[in-house]
Protein backbone atom coordinates (compact mmCIF):
# COMPACT_ATOMS: atom_id res chain seq x y z
CA UNK A 1 0.00 0.00 0.00
CA UNK A 2 1.25 3.65 -1.03
CA UNK A 3 1.95 5.67 1.86
CA UNK A 4 0.18 8.63 1.95
CA UNK A 5 2.17 11.73 0.82
CA UNK A 6 2.13 14.72 3.08
CA UNK A 7 0.27 18.15 1.83
CA UNK A 8 1.32 21.22 2.84
CA UNK A 9 -1.75 21.23 5.35
CA UNK A 10 0.09 18.28 6.90
CA UNK A 11 3.43 19.92 6.83
CA UNK A 12 4.68 22.24 9.99
CA UNK A 13 5.33 26.07 9.21
CA UNK A 14 7.41 28.17 11.21
CA UNK A 15 7.30 31.95 12.33
CA UNK A 16 9.44 34.85 13.70
CA UNK A 17 8.17 35.85 16.53
CA UNK A 18 10.11 39.75 15.92
CA UNK A 19 9.10 40.03 12.83
CA UNK A 20 6.29 37.54 11.66
CA UNK A 21 8.36 36.45 8.87
CA UNK A 22 7.34 32.82 7.77
CA UNK A 23 8.91 29.76 6.45
CA UNK A 24 8.66 25.93 5.86
CA UNK A 25 11.32 24.84 7.89
CA UNK A 26 13.17 26.21 11.17
CA UNK A 27 15.81 28.18 10.99
CA UNK A 28 18.39 29.85 14.27
CA UNK A 29 18.80 33.22 12.79
CA UNK A 30 15.65 34.92 10.97
CA UNK A 31 16.59 35.81 7.60
CA UNK A 32 14.09 39.02 7.23
CA UNK A 33 15.29 40.63 10.87
CA UNK A 34 18.81 38.84 11.89
CA UNK A 35 17.12 37.73 15.12
CA UNK A 36 18.74 34.81 16.43
CA UNK A 37 16.34 31.75 18.34
CA UNK A 38 13.03 33.93 17.63
CA UNK A 39 12.16 31.26 14.66
CA UNK A 40 9.47 29.22 16.24
CA UNK A 41 6.50 26.24 14.79
CA UNK A 42 3.24 27.16 15.23
CA UNK A 43 1.09 25.54 12.92
CA UNK A 44 0.17 25.17 8.97
CA UNK A 45 -0.26 28.45 7.25
CA UNK A 46 -4.45 28.21 6.47
CA UNK A 47 -5.39 28.96 3.13
CA UNK A 48 -6.96 32.09 2.31
CA UNK A 49 -9.16 33.38 -0.27
CA UNK A 50 -10.87 36.53 -0.51
CA UNK A 51 -14.04 37.39 -2.00
CA UNK A 52 -15.63 40.71 -2.82
CA UNK A 53 -17.77 42.48 0.26
CA UNK A 54 -20.38 44.72 1.33
CA UNK A 55 -18.62 48.46 0.34
CA UNK A 56 -19.13 50.81 3.63
CA UNK A 57 -18.96 53.90 1.46
CA UNK A 58 -19.55 54.52 -2.22
CA UNK A 59 -16.55 55.71 -4.48
CA UNK A 60 -17.74 59.32 -5.84
CA UNK A 61 -15.84 61.86 -8.22
CA UNK A 62 -13.08 63.48 -6.32
CA UNK A 63 -14.38 67.55 -6.71
CA UNK A 64 -17.16 66.05 -4.83
CA UNK A 65 -15.20 65.27 -2.01
CA UNK A 66 -15.64 67.79 1.08
CA UNK A 67 -12.13 68.51 1.54
CA UNK A 68 -12.92 70.72 4.84
CA UNK A 69 -13.11 68.10 6.99
CA UNK A 70 -9.19 68.24 6.25
CA UNK A 71 -8.38 71.37 7.69
CA UNK A 72 -5.21 72.05 9.43
CA UNK A 73 -5.71 72.97 13.05
CA UNK A 74 -3.06 74.85 14.79
CA UNK A 75 -0.98 73.15 17.33
CA UNK A 76 -0.44 76.17 19.33
CA UNK A 77 2.89 76.73 18.95
CA UNK A 78 4.32 78.28 15.41
CA UNK A 79 7.66 77.03 14.72
CA UNK A 80 5.95 73.11 14.87
CA UNK A 81 2.89 74.11 12.88
CA UNK A 82 5.63 75.51 10.41
CA UNK A 83 7.22 72.01 9.77
CA UNK A 84 3.67 70.65 9.94
CA UNK A 85 2.35 72.65 6.81
CA UNK A 86 0.06 74.68 9.22
CA UNK A 87 -0.63 72.54 11.76
CA UNK A 88 -2.08 68.91 12.67
CA UNK A 89 -4.78 67.74 9.82
CA UNK A 90 -7.73 65.35 11.57
CA UNK A 91 -6.92 61.92 11.57
CA UNK A 92 -3.13 62.68 10.14
CA UNK A 93 -0.21 60.03 12.51
CA UNK A 94 3.12 61.85 13.02
CA UNK A 95 6.41 59.75 14.04
CA UNK A 96 8.93 62.70 15.93
CA UNK A 97 11.95 60.85 16.47
CA UNK A 98 15.07 62.11 18.16
CA UNK A 99 17.90 60.69 20.79
CA UNK A 100 17.30 60.63 24.34
CA UNK A 101 17.72 63.73 26.16
CA UNK A 102 17.32 66.26 23.28
CA UNK A 103 13.45 67.30 24.24
CA UNK A 104 11.02 65.28 22.75
CA UNK A 105 8.74 65.25 25.40
CA UNK A 106 9.36 68.62 26.64
CA UNK A 107 8.32 69.98 23.47
CA UNK A 108 5.09 67.33 23.27
CA UNK A 109 3.91 68.24 26.80
CA UNK A 110 4.03 71.86 25.81
CA UNK A 111 1.92 71.45 22.76
CA UNK A 112 -0.36 68.79 24.60
CA UNK A 113 -1.10 71.94 26.92
CA UNK A 114 -1.53 74.38 24.29
CA UNK A 115 -3.68 72.95 21.79
CA UNK A 116 -6.11 71.53 24.54
CA UNK A 117 -9.73 73.49 24.52
CA UNK A 118 -13.33 73.23 25.15
CA UNK A 119 -13.98 71.32 22.04
CA UNK A 120 -10.84 69.66 21.50
CA UNK A 121 -9.41 67.32 24.49
CA UNK A 122 -5.96 66.23 24.55
CA UNK A 123 -4.77 62.80 25.74
CA UNK A 124 -1.25 62.13 26.92
CA UNK A 125 -0.20 58.87 27.40
CA UNK A 126 3.18 57.98 28.76
CA UNK A 127 5.03 54.82 28.55
CA UNK A 128 8.37 55.63 30.10
CA UNK A 129 7.51 57.69 33.09
CA UNK A 130 4.51 57.60 35.92
CA UNK A 131 1.61 60.04 35.81
CA UNK A 132 3.48 61.95 38.71
CA UNK A 133 6.51 62.50 36.84
CA UNK A 134 5.18 64.16 33.72
CA UNK A 135 2.98 66.37 36.19
CA UNK A 136 6.46 67.46 37.39
CA UNK A 137 7.84 68.79 34.00
CA UNK A 138 4.21 70.04 33.65
CA UNK A 139 4.86 72.23 36.11
CA UNK A 140 7.85 73.73 35.69
CA UNK A 141 7.14 74.08 32.07
CA UNK A 142 3.57 75.19 33.07
CA UNK A 143 1.72 73.11 31.07
CA UNK A 144 -1.49 72.70 33.15
CA UNK A 145 -4.85 72.64 31.25
CA UNK A 146 -8.14 71.40 32.83
CA UNK A 147 -8.67 70.10 29.15
CA UNK A 148 -5.27 68.12 28.86
CA UNK A 149 -5.93 64.28 30.40
CA UNK A 150 -2.88 62.59 31.43
CA UNK A 151 -2.63 58.61 31.71
CA UNK A 152 0.52 55.85 31.92
CA UNK A 153 -0.02 52.98 30.04
CA UNK A 154 2.01 49.77 27.99
CA UNK A 155 -0.51 47.95 27.26
CA UNK A 156 -2.49 48.33 23.96
CA UNK A 157 -5.98 47.63 25.35
CA UNK A 158 -5.59 49.77 27.52
CA UNK A 159 -4.54 52.77 25.61
CA UNK A 160 -7.42 51.74 23.00
CA UNK A 161 -10.26 52.21 25.88
CA UNK A 162 -8.74 55.57 27.32
CA UNK A 163 -9.77 56.88 24.03
CA UNK A 164 -12.95 55.67 24.01
CA UNK A 165 -13.49 57.61 27.89
CA UNK A 166 -11.68 60.39 27.02
CA UNK A 167 -12.64 60.80 23.34
CA UNK A 168 -9.73 63.34 22.46
CA UNK A 169 -8.73 64.87 19.25
CA UNK A 170 -5.40 64.93 20.22
CA UNK A 171 -3.07 61.70 20.93
CA UNK A 172 0.03 62.14 22.43
CA UNK A 173 1.66 58.75 22.94
CA UNK A 174 5.45 58.64 24.21
CA UNK A 175 6.31 55.91 23.16
CA UNK A 176 5.40 54.04 20.43
CA UNK A 177 7.82 51.23 21.74
CA UNK A 178 7.00 51.19 25.29
CA UNK A 179 3.42 49.87 24.77
CA UNK A 180 2.65 46.28 23.69
CA UNK A 181 0.08 44.22 22.48
CA UNK A 182 -0.42 40.33 24.93
CA UNK A 183 -1.93 39.05 21.19
CA UNK A 184 1.15 39.71 19.70
CA UNK A 185 4.37 37.51 20.67
CA UNK A 186 7.47 39.68 21.39
CA UNK A 187 8.72 42.26 23.89
CA UNK A 188 7.64 45.62 23.41
CA UNK A 189 9.89 47.38 20.86
CA UNK A 190 10.34 44.23 19.10
CA UNK A 191 9.15 44.78 15.24
CA UNK A 192 6.33 42.56 15.54
CA UNK A 193 4.89 45.06 18.27
CA UNK A 194 5.89 48.13 16.83
CA UNK A 195 3.87 46.80 13.60
CA UNK A 196 0.73 46.01 15.77
CA UNK A 197 0.56 48.93 18.18
CA UNK A 198 0.93 51.93 15.06
CA UNK A 199 -1.13 49.84 13.09
CA UNK A 200 -3.86 49.88 16.19
CA UNK A 201 -3.10 53.75 16.47
CA UNK A 202 -3.39 54.54 13.16
CA UNK A 203 -7.28 52.84 12.52
CA UNK A 204 -7.69 54.79 15.51
CA UNK A 205 -6.94 58.19 14.41
CA UNK A 206 -8.51 57.76 10.76
CA UNK A 207 -11.38 56.31 12.23
CA UNK A 208 -12.01 59.44 14.79
CA UNK A 209 -10.50 61.77 12.51
CA UNK A 210 -8.32 62.39 15.62
CA UNK A 211 -4.80 63.39 15.33
CA UNK A 212 -2.07 61.37 16.84
CA UNK A 213 1.10 62.16 17.63
CA UNK A 214 3.78 59.09 18.38
CA UNK A 215 7.44 59.29 20.22
CA UNK A 216 9.62 57.16 18.50
CA UNK A 217 13.50 56.18 19.34
CA UNK A 218 16.54 55.98 17.55
CA UNK A 219 19.18 53.80 16.53
CA UNK A 220 22.71 54.03 17.37
CA UNK A 221 23.32 55.40 13.63
CA UNK A 222 20.96 58.07 14.20
CA UNK A 223 17.71 56.49 12.15
CA UNK A 224 14.44 55.44 13.34
CA UNK A 225 14.17 52.31 15.43
CA UNK A 226 11.67 49.91 14.60
CA UNK A 227 10.42 48.55 11.44
CA UNK A 228 10.71 50.34 8.11
CA UNK A 229 7.36 49.90 7.69
CA UNK A 230 6.41 52.39 10.42
CA UNK A 231 7.79 55.50 8.47
CA UNK A 232 5.88 54.22 5.46
CA UNK A 233 2.50 53.77 7.45
CA UNK A 234 2.31 57.28 9.28
CA UNK A 235 1.67 60.64 7.57
CA UNK A 236 4.68 62.92 8.69
CA UNK A 237 8.08 61.83 10.20
CA UNK A 238 9.72 64.58 12.00
CA UNK A 239 13.11 64.55 12.93
CA UNK A 240 14.39 66.40 16.52
CA UNK A 241 17.80 66.82 16.27
CA UNK A 242 20.30 69.29 18.80
CA UNK A 243 23.40 68.73 20.66
CA UNK A 244 22.43 68.10 24.27
CA UNK A 245 25.68 70.73 25.21
CA UNK A 246 23.55 73.35 23.45
CA UNK A 247 20.72 75.16 23.43
CA UNK A 248 19.13 75.16 19.77
CA UNK A 249 16.60 72.39 18.84
CA UNK A 250 15.50 71.61 15.33
CA UNK A 251 12.46 69.98 14.19
CA UNK A 252 13.33 69.62 10.26
CA UNK A 253 10.26 67.35 8.41
CA UNK A 254 11.69 63.69 6.46
CA UNK A 255 8.03 63.07 5.49
CA UNK A 256 4.54 65.30 5.19
CA UNK A 257 1.50 64.19 3.48
CA UNK A 258 0.22 67.23 3.71
CA UNK A 259 3.09 69.83 3.43
CA UNK A 260 6.19 70.03 1.72
CA UNK A 261 9.47 68.90 3.67
CA UNK A 262 11.91 72.44 3.24
CA UNK A 263 10.89 74.19 6.59
CA UNK A 264 12.47 73.71 9.66
CA UNK A 265 11.46 74.34 13.25
CA UNK A 266 13.60 76.35 15.23
CA UNK A 267 13.70 76.02 19.55
CA UNK A 268 15.62 76.61 22.16
CA UNK A 269 15.90 74.61 24.95
CA UNK A 270 16.13 76.30 28.75
CA UNK A 271 15.77 75.65 32.34
CA UNK A 272 11.40 76.15 32.10
CA UNK A 273 11.11 74.74 28.99
CA UNK A 274 11.42 75.04 25.76
CA UNK A 275 10.11 78.42 23.29
CA UNK A 276 9.90 78.74 19.50
CA UNK A 277 12.41 81.06 17.94
CA UNK A 278 11.38 82.99 15.23
CA UNK A 279 15.13 84.88 14.76
CA UNK A 280 17.22 82.27 15.78
CA UNK A 281 20.52 84.00 13.97
CA UNK A 282 21.24 85.77 17.27
CA UNK A 283 22.41 82.47 19.20
CA UNK A 284 24.75 81.88 16.02
CA UNK A 285 26.66 85.20 16.72
CA UNK A 286 28.64 87.31 18.67
CA UNK A 287 28.48 91.04 19.11
CA UNK A 288 31.19 92.83 19.22
CA UNK A 289 32.07 96.57 18.79
CA UNK A 290 35.41 95.74 16.85
CA UNK A 291 36.12 93.04 14.47
CA UNK A 292 38.61 89.98 15.84
CA UNK A 293 40.89 88.18 13.35
CA UNK A 294 39.99 84.94 12.42
CA UNK A 295 36.22 85.59 12.57
CA UNK A 296 33.70 85.42 9.20
CA UNK A 297 30.10 85.43 8.91
CA UNK A 298 28.44 83.88 6.44
CA UNK A 299 24.39 82.56 5.67
CA UNK A 300 23.38 78.91 5.55
CA UNK A 301 20.07 77.57 4.70
CA UNK A 302 18.43 75.39 7.13
CA UNK A 303 15.71 73.97 4.45
CA UNK A 304 14.29 77.28 3.12
CA UNK A 305 15.01 79.27 6.29
CA UNK A 306 18.28 81.46 5.97
CA UNK A 307 20.27 81.83 8.73
CA UNK A 308 23.67 83.73 9.92
CA UNK A 309 26.07 81.85 11.26
CA UNK A 310 29.45 83.15 12.44
CA UNK A 311 32.49 80.88 11.60
CA UNK A 312 35.86 81.22 13.78
CA UNK A 313 39.29 80.19 13.03
CA UNK A 314 42.43 80.19 15.32
CA UNK A 315 46.27 79.47 14.65
CA UNK A 316 48.76 78.72 16.95
CA UNK A 317 52.14 77.69 16.35
CA UNK A 318 52.60 73.71 16.90
CA UNK A 319 54.61 72.21 19.48
CA UNK A 320 54.83 68.91 17.78
CA UNK A 321 55.75 67.27 14.69
CA UNK A 322 52.36 66.95 13.01
CA UNK A 323 50.29 70.23 13.75
CA UNK A 324 46.51 69.77 15.34
CA UNK A 325 42.97 70.13 12.64
CA UNK A 326 40.72 70.57 15.34
CA UNK A 327 36.83 71.39 14.24
CA UNK A 328 33.88 72.03 15.60
CA UNK A 329 30.25 72.33 13.91
CA UNK A 330 32.23 72.10 10.32
CA UNK A 331 33.10 69.02 8.43
CA UNK A 332 37.05 68.14 9.09
CA UNK A 333 37.21 67.71 5.42
CA UNK A 334 35.92 70.79 4.38
CA UNK A 335 38.57 72.58 6.61
CA UNK A 336 41.08 70.43 5.17
CA UNK A 337 40.07 71.09 1.80
CA UNK A 338 39.82 75.04 2.56
CA UNK A 339 44.04 74.95 3.82
CA UNK A 340 44.86 73.26 0.82
CA UNK A 341 43.25 75.73 -1.18
CA UNK A 342 44.42 78.72 0.41
CA UNK A 343 48.26 77.46 0.49
CA UNK A 344 48.23 76.23 -3.35
CA UNK A 345 46.45 79.22 -4.23
CA UNK A 346 46.29 81.83 -2.38
CA UNK A 347 49.95 81.41 -1.39
CA UNK A 348 49.51 81.29 2.10
CA UNK A 349 52.14 79.51 3.44
CA UNK A 350 51.42 80.06 7.24
CA UNK A 351 49.08 77.78 7.65
CA UNK A 352 51.13 74.34 7.13
CA UNK A 353 53.16 74.43 10.27
CA UNK A 354 50.60 75.42 12.92
CA UNK A 355 47.80 74.45 14.71
CA UNK A 356 44.30 75.36 13.68
CA UNK A 357 41.24 75.34 15.69
CA UNK A 358 37.81 76.05 13.65
CA UNK A 359 34.26 76.19 15.19
CA UNK A 360 30.62 77.48 14.85
CA UNK A 361 28.78 79.99 17.47
CA UNK A 362 25.80 78.50 19.44
CA UNK A 363 26.10 74.95 18.08
CA UNK A 364 24.95 74.78 14.66
CA UNK A 365 26.50 72.69 12.06
CA UNK A 366 27.62 74.04 8.75
CA UNK A 367 27.90 71.35 6.12
CA UNK A 368 26.58 73.15 2.78
CA UNK A 369 29.13 74.21 0.56
CA UNK A 370 28.02 77.94 0.77
CA UNK A 371 29.76 78.22 3.88
CA UNK A 372 33.30 76.88 1.80
CA UNK A 373 34.24 81.33 1.31
CA UNK A 374 33.75 81.76 4.80
CA UNK A 375 35.82 79.23 5.94
CA UNK A 376 38.52 80.11 3.72
CA UNK A 377 38.25 83.82 5.18
CA UNK A 378 38.32 83.16 8.52
CA UNK A 379 41.44 80.86 8.05
CA UNK A 380 42.91 83.44 5.93
CA UNK A 381 42.27 86.23 8.81
CA UNK A 382 43.76 84.45 11.37
CA UNK A 383 46.82 83.74 9.45
CA UNK A 384 47.22 86.84 8.61
CA UNK A 385 46.39 88.72 12.41
CA UNK A 386 43.99 91.28 10.45
CA UNK A 387 40.43 91.39 10.95
CA UNK A 388 37.51 91.28 7.99
CA UNK A 389 36.14 93.98 7.53
CA UNK A 390 32.63 95.26 9.68
CA UNK A 391 28.96 93.89 8.80
CA UNK A 392 31.03 91.62 6.27
CA UNK A 393 29.18 88.46 5.01
CA UNK A 394 30.72 85.10 2.92
CA UNK A 395 28.64 83.85 0.36
CA UNK A 396 30.00 80.68 -2.01
CA UNK A 397 31.28 77.48 -2.88
CA UNK A 398 35.23 77.51 -3.39
CA UNK A 399 36.13 74.61 -5.78
CA UNK A 400 39.57 73.04 -5.51
CA UNK A 401 40.95 75.12 -8.85
CA UNK A 402 40.32 78.42 -6.43
CA UNK A 403 37.38 79.27 -8.25
CA UNK A 404 34.13 80.66 -5.76
CA UNK A 405 31.09 78.90 -7.15
CA UNK A 406 27.28 80.27 -6.87
CA UNK A 407 25.30 78.42 -4.45
CA UNK A 408 21.44 78.15 -4.42
CA UNK A 409 19.33 80.87 -2.51
CA UNK A 410 21.91 83.91 -3.03
CA UNK A 411 19.01 86.26 -2.79
CA UNK A 412 17.04 84.88 0.02
CA UNK A 413 20.33 84.73 2.13
CA UNK A 414 21.72 88.25 0.83
CA UNK A 415 17.89 89.77 1.91
CA UNK A 416 18.42 87.90 5.72
CA UNK A 417 21.65 89.47 6.42
CA UNK A 418 20.17 92.79 4.95
CA UNK A 419 17.64 92.71 7.57
CA UNK A 420 19.79 92.01 10.40
CA UNK A 421 22.13 94.65 9.46
CA UNK A 422 24.86 93.99 7.57
CA UNK A 423 25.82 96.13 4.61
CA UNK A 424 28.87 94.41 2.68
CA UNK A 425 28.32 90.68 1.18
CA UNK A 426 31.09 88.59 -0.71
CA UNK A 427 29.04 86.80 -3.07
CA UNK A 428 29.79 84.67 -6.90
CA UNK A 429 29.56 86.20 -9.62
CA UNK A 430 26.21 86.86 -11.34
CA UNK A 431 24.25 86.93 -7.62
CA UNK A 432 20.85 88.24 -9.12
CA UNK A 433 18.73 91.22 -7.32
CA UNK A 434 20.83 92.59 -4.73
CA UNK A 435 18.75 94.78 -1.29
CA UNK A 436 18.82 98.10 -1.84
CA UNK A 437 21.69 99.83 0.06
CA UNK A 438 23.80 96.91 0.28
CA UNK A 439 26.84 96.45 -1.04
CA UNK A 440 28.38 93.78 -2.62
CA UNK A 441 31.19 92.56 -4.47
CA UNK A 442 31.61 89.98 -6.96
CA UNK A 443 34.47 87.74 -6.54
CA UNK A 444 35.50 84.95 -9.24
CA UNK A 445 38.55 83.06 -7.49
CA UNK A 446 40.15 82.82 -4.18
CA UNK A 447 42.41 85.59 -5.48
CA UNK A 448 39.43 88.31 -5.56
CA UNK A 449 38.15 87.02 -1.91
CA UNK A 450 41.85 87.74 -0.25
CA UNK A 451 42.16 91.38 -1.18
CA UNK A 452 38.92 92.32 1.34
CA UNK A 453 42.05 91.30 3.79
CA UNK A 454 43.90 94.74 5.07
CA UNK A 455 47.34 94.09 3.64
CA UNK A 456 49.49 93.16 7.43
CA UNK A 457 53.19 92.19 7.39
CA UNK A 458 52.54 90.59 10.50
CA UNK A 459 52.27 86.93 8.22
CA UNK A 460 53.88 87.90 5.58
CA UNK A 461 57.71 88.34 6.90
CA UNK A 462 58.19 85.11 7.34
CA UNK A 463 57.29 83.89 3.49
CA UNK A 464 59.47 86.98 2.23
CA UNK A 465 62.19 85.46 4.04
CA UNK A 466 61.70 82.17 2.89
CA UNK A 467 61.71 83.52 -1.00
CA UNK A 468 65.37 85.41 -0.37
CA UNK A 469 66.64 82.07 0.54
Amino acid sequence: MAARTKTAKDRPSYRCTECGWQTAKWLGRCPECQAWGTVEEYGAPAVRTTTPGRVTTSAVPIGQVDGRQATARSTGVPELDRVLGGGLVPGAVVLLAGEPGVGKSTLLLDVAAKSASDEHRTLYVTGEESASQVRLRADRIKAIDDHLYLAAETDLAAVLGHLDAVKPSLLILDSVQTVASPEIDGAPGGMAQVREVAGALIRASKDRGMSTLLVGHVTKDGAIAGPRLLEHLVDVVLSFEGDRHARLRLVRGVKNRYGTTDEVGCFELHDEGITGLADPSGLFLTRRAEPVPGTCLTVTLEGRRPLVAEVQALTVDSQIPSPRRTTSGLETSRVSMMLAVLEQRGRITALGKRDIYSATVGGVKLSEPAADLAIALALASAASDTPLPKNLVAIGEVGLAGEVRRVTGVQRRLAEAHRLGFTHALVPTDPGKIPPGMKVLEVADMGDALRVLPRSRRREAPREEEERR
